[in-house]
């Protein structure tokens, strides 16, 4: 990282305090964004950010704080700009700012779901957007983005769950849009202990009947045994997430581009991307009898 200059929004705490400080480590100059907001996006504070900024430099790193709202455009924009005017440069952008709104759907209101999809998803496209064209221009930069599981499935979060999904597919455009100009973005779903992430709470629950959990429904098997792990922190640690990250950060990661990996104690998994898994062809459209016919043979339970 040494001479990089990064972006990590929401940098003041958990994860991306976790990257924030791997990359100042590994030599990187990080303007560190956080609001310092709750966990449901109210009230502020600038002492996250100003905390991290301040470890940085007390062990010889470079670091700037801001606390901007990255849900505003003029905010995305003026947040990379900070960063090339104190720093000069830019090759580095994680999108880590998240926050949560849990309610069951038939209790939620509109303005709960579009509070998370702002802050979530709208968030990433203001930095994204801003970063994109100078990374165009200069030919070459790195994208991460924070996602979760709850896309997969998860009671009482349909905005969060839709924002999660909606990143990863952010995530794949983006790598699409940039790669050619040597630009990659990808994504990590992460389950660590933070304000906002859930831990391990799913691996201990007792599923009832033939319910998938959510490391079944995602298709990568079973979790390791928490007994697994060794040396230094713990399995559900922040920390956990950043080598991962910073990776993808650097020059060595050119040719990881719009992928999904997921972390879980002492592991690290790549998501595959959806395939067709089963199709009924036809030249011409179908009717309703073929349907009430074919339907049931191709797509139904024990079929």
């Amino acid at each position: 990282m040494k001479d990089k200059v990064a972006v990590v929004t929401g940098g003041g705490r958990g994860i991306g305090k976790e990257i924030s400080l791997l990359l100042a480590k590994e030599g990187a100059s990080v303007l560190v964004n956080d609001t310092g907001c709750e966990i449901d996006g109210t009230s502020s504070s600038n002492q996250p950010a100003n905390q991290v900024v301040s470890e940085i430099k007390s062990n010889g790193g470079n670091a700037l704080a801001n606390y901007a709202d990255v849900s505003l455009m003029e905010n995305g924009e003026a947040i990379i700009k900070s960063a090339i005017d104190n720093f000069g440069h830019l090759d580095i952008l994680v999108n880590s700012a998240g926050i949560l709104k849990d309610r069951m759907i038939y209790h939620m209101s509109p303005q709960e779901f579009d509070l998370v999809i702002r802050n979530n998803v709208k968030g990433m496209f203001t930095t994204t957007k801003f970063a994109s064209i100078l990374f165009r221009q200069q030919r070459g930069g790195r994208i991460v983005n924070m996602t979760s599981d709850a896309g997969l499935g998860a009671i009482g979060r349909s905005n969060f769950g839709a924002s999660s999904e909606a990143i990863v597919g952010l995530t794949r455009t983006v790598a699409r849009d940039l790669g050619k100009y040597g630009v990659t973005c990808n994504a990590i779903s992460p389950m660590v202990e933070t304000r906002l992430f859930p831990g391990t709470v799913d691996e201990f629950r007792v599923i009832e009947g033939p319910k998938p959990t959510p490391d079944q429904r995602a298709g990568i098997g079973p979790s390791k045994t928490l007994d697994d792990w060794t040396g230094a922190g713990y399995h559900d640690a922040p920390e956990n997430v950043a080598p991962l990250a910073v990776y993808l950060c650097s020059d060595i990661s050119e040719d990881i581009n719009g992928n999904v990996f997921g972390i879980r104690g002492n592991s690290i998994y790549l998501y595959s991307n959806p395939d067709v898994e089963k199709s009924i062809y036809k030249w011409g459209k179908f009717t309703m009898d073929e349907m009430d016919e074919l339907v049931p043979k191709m797509f139904g339970m024990g079929f």
